[in-house]
């Protein structure tokens, strides 16, 4: 039997497969920890952002392809940050679901289709792997980066005008504005 590095330590793994499940554990115990940190974790995927800003500046290359695929991502991902979990316009199986409302007997939490913790943990991924893109020469492609940038703003806009109709129709803010304050005195 082949001895290994890590013969001593009972916890160090033995195969690739073991590894890759130490190394998912100890990741998912890092990212667990942030969730309650949160204007610290927005202040790190800024700097990420800032970050790939300064590094496809400074690199000479257009990165426009790059540019063009995160924000196509970061779009999507707002738009299901934006969105209410159960769409009263699709009427999936016959069921007749609505939005929450403020009922006689309780009101109902607005549900997210991505929780804000996840939409985060995504932004932090797709800027990191577009970070490590800029460092592969190939992905570096020549387009004629204004018909890019016009066609994500239109985009954007129809994406966006889409979402606040639909925000409008079904009376719903995706926000919450801060804790409700009762006076007790009147």
């Amino acid at each position: 039997m082949p001895t290994t590095i890590y013969e001593g330590n009972p916890t160090a793994p033995n195969d690739l497969a073991s590894l890759k499940t130490l190394v998912g554990r100890k990741y998912q115990n890092l990212i667990e920890r942030t969730i309650t940190f949160l204007p610290h974790r927005w202040a790190a995927a800024a700097l990420l952002l800032i970050l790939y800003i300064l590094r496809v500046y400074t690199s000479g290359g257009g990165w426009y392809v790059v540019t063009y695929a995160l924000g196509i991502f970061l779009l999507t991902q707002l738009i299901a940050f934006l969105s209410p979990k159960w769409d009263p316009d699709s009427d999936v199986d016959g069921l007749n679901v609505s939005l929450p409302t403020k009922g006689d007997e309780e009101v109902k939490p607005f549900v997210r289709r991505l929780p804000e913790f996840l939409f985060w943990h995504l932004i932090v991924k797709a800027l990191t792997i577009a970070i490590f893109c800029t460092f592969i020469p190939f992905l570096d492609l020549p387009v004629f980066w204004p018909i890019l940038l016009m066609y994500f703003f239109v985009l954007f806009a129809i994406t966006m005008k889409n979402q606040i109709r639909h925000m409008i129709k079904h009376k719903y803010i995706p926000f919450t504005v801060g804790k409700k304050v009762y006076n007790t005195r009147d």
